[in-house]
């Protein structure tokens, strides 16, 4: 049986010295493991409390199996591989890193975009292909005539708004927690109805976390009502766009390009009919990281696992707010 209270579980960063400097200083001994499958985790993780997780599926056969864990604290901001009702049902107290990597996936939003609209990533291909010549990625718009619409004003989405806002754009949004009361931006972004964001913007960044009222939010029927001119960035969560349909909106020139960091299935296919598209950029789910940013998560995950194994209250739960 295993005696270690806190087992990094299925990290796949080069190192851990950020965890290594919080846990010995709490005095808590630790464990870092490269597991791949729930039967892995079942198999290495018997007797720990808490589990630092990044990738491995958490839910009732982990729960079942492993009944000593009462802590899963997620690398990064989305829980989406973690059974929240399971979770619940089994008294596990879920936490996650919600602050770590803001300014990052606003920054890398905003690369997105600009590289698309202005069609960065195609000209520098034409070049590279012997094809010096302007014309090829008309047309391009001017920002300051231009509309921005933003599907979810978190952390993230407020940080990429004022941003565009830079630009001299119209910033407009859609965001089910804010429909009935003020955002602290909202002197300068606009909030609409869903369907208002699909039909006004010009530009579309989608910063809302995936759950089951997201999931294919971005459809046949959503890109059908967007302008044909207008663009699609994703920094959030893949499964948000139903890449089908956006296959087929690219195919139809229904919309103007599309821009993802993040996929449904990662890694995404070298085969995969979108990359056939001048119009489509994919970048490798690498919108939260920076040197510092990196360093942050890992440290603020680590020090989340001692204030639960140390009885205090965790400062970044999911669920309810629980302790050993």
């Amino acid at each position: 049986m295993n005696n270690t209270k806190v087992i990094i579980c299925d990290l796949d960063h080069a190192d851990i010295e950020e965890e290594k400097t919080v846990f010995e200083s709490a005095g808590f001994e630790f464990k870092r493991l490269r597991c791949k499958t729930q039967k892995e985790v079942i198999r290495e993780c018997k007797g720990a409390a808490v589990l630092l997780n990044q990738y491995v599926l958490m839910d009732r056969k982990i729960f079942e199996a492993l009944p000593e864990v009462k802590c899963i604290v997620r690398y990064g901001v989305g829980v989406d591989n973690i059974n929240l009702r399971d979770a619940a049902e089994f008294g596990v107290q879920i936490c996650n890193v919600p602050d770590y990597g803001t300014r990052e996936v606003a920054d890398q939003a905003l690369a997105l975009m600009m590289a698309l609209t202005r069609k960065v990533v195609l000209s520098s291909n034409l070049i590279r292909g012997g094809i010096w010549d302007y014309q090829k990625g008309i047309p391009i718009h001017r920002f300051s005539e231009a509309t921005i619409g933003i599907c979810g004003v978190g952390r993230i989405g407020s940080e990429f708004a004022k941003r565009a806002r830079s630009l001299g754009s119209k910033i407009i949004a859609y965001d089910i927690e804010y429909t009935d009361k003020r955002h602290e931006l909202s002197d300068f972004i606009e909030f609409v109805k869903f369907d208002e964001l699909l039909e006004l913007s010009d530009i579309i960044s989608i910063h809302c976390p995936l759950d089951e009222s997201t999931y294919h939010m971005f459809s046949a029927n959503e890109f059908n009502k967007m302008k044909n001119k207008a663009y699609i960035i994703n920094t959030a969560r893949g499964g948000i766009i139903d890449e089908a349909a956006l296959l087929k909106a690219l195919e139809n020139n229904e919309i103007a390009g599309a821009a993802l960091d993040v996929v449904e299935n990662e890694p995404m296919r070298k085969n995969d009919p979108l990359l056939a598209f001048d119009n489509f950029i994919v970048t490798p789910h690498t919108s939260w990281y920076s040197e510092q940013s990196s360093r942050e998560l890992k440290r603020k995950a680590a020090e989340e696992a001692v204030r639960f194994l140390n009885g205090e209250k965790v400062h970044y739960p999911v669920n309810f707010g629980g302790n050993l």
